[in-house]
């Protein structure tokens, strides 16, 4: 082979790897920037992409809308209409969540109409979806609201009281404190926290408390911190902004910060 033709080979090589590498560095990415102020992320994020990143060998979620319109588990238009101005801030959202006690075919009601996992009990405010097993974040059953449902997966609630969803941020200092907290990097001091906060009354600081399960309270509003390792960290601020006579209510939900997923080290 000349030495013209090897020279064109190497040329033909070198563009082709360049384009594949300009198209990697240049393709746009559907993760929220980790540890990145949510007010940086774009709005495509929550509405454009009917899937979501699912769990090992789960297959794929139904990604919803962050404020459903229509079906069983979507508020009301009224519903919607009085909080127009709040849904159109970047990074809120607005769902109903159903009573598992009530709903839930694997719980109580095997002819229950709602025909998904966890029976609209459950939302992810990572993955846009009611469905339990993709991230879930919340759950409603007798009354209370919980986090953290699997493994060494936990989180922290607290209630803020009447106070107005739009004007919370993670700035705040009132939400210092559950903000700044920092998850644990070995499992066995991961199902301590959880013990922590599930029994026992869990924790008070700074007049707040911190429990993985509170009481529902109609018109009011609450703090949320959902670790899942190696998948999620998210902090949330919801209000329950009513409760219906079947027992499900309509929370209207804000992004405050989106973290690193915590992961577990090896020999801690």
């Amino acid at each position: 082979m000349t030495t013209i033709n090897m020279t064109a080979i190497v040329i033909l090589v070198f563009v082709a790897f360049s384009g594949a590498a300009f198209a990697q560095d240049s393709a746009p990415s559907n993760r929220l920037a980790t540890g990145s102020d949510p007010d940086s992320v774009p709005d495509w994020f929550y509405t454009c992409c009917n899937e979501s990143p699912s769990p090992p060998g789960a297959g794929r979620s139904n990604r919803e809308g962050r404020v459903l319109k229509k079906g069983f588990l979507a508020p009301s238009t009224s519903d919607r209409q009085s909080l127009t101005r709040f849904l159109s801030l970047p990074h809120t959202g607005l769902f109903r969540l159903l009573p598992r006690e009530v709903y839930d075919s694997q719980y109580a009601h095997p002819k229950t109409p709602v025909k998904i996992r966890g029976g609209g009990a459950y939302y992810s405010f990572v993955n846009l979806t009611h469905q339990y097993g993709y991230g879930s974040d919340i759950e409603l059953d007798h009354n209370r609201v919980s986090v953290g449902f699997a493994g060494a997966d936990y989180g922290m609630i607290t209630l803020l009281g009447d106070a107005p969803l739009e004007q919370i941020s993670a700035k705040d200092p009132q939400v210092h404190f559950i903000a700044s907290y920092h998850p644990p990097a070995s499992e066995p001091q991961a199902r301590t926290e959880a013990r922590r906060l599930r029994f026992g009354g869990g924790v008070t600081i700074d007049g707040l408390n911190y429990q993985s399960s509170v009481p529902l309270v109609e018109n009011s509003t609450y703090l949320l911190r959902s670790i899942a390792y190696d998948n999620s960290d998210v902090l949330v601020a919801f209000r329950v902004v009513k409760k219906d006579k079947d027992g499900s209510v309509i929370i209207a939900w804000k992004l405050l910060k989106k973290y690193r997923p915590p992961v577990f080290q090896r020999g801690k």
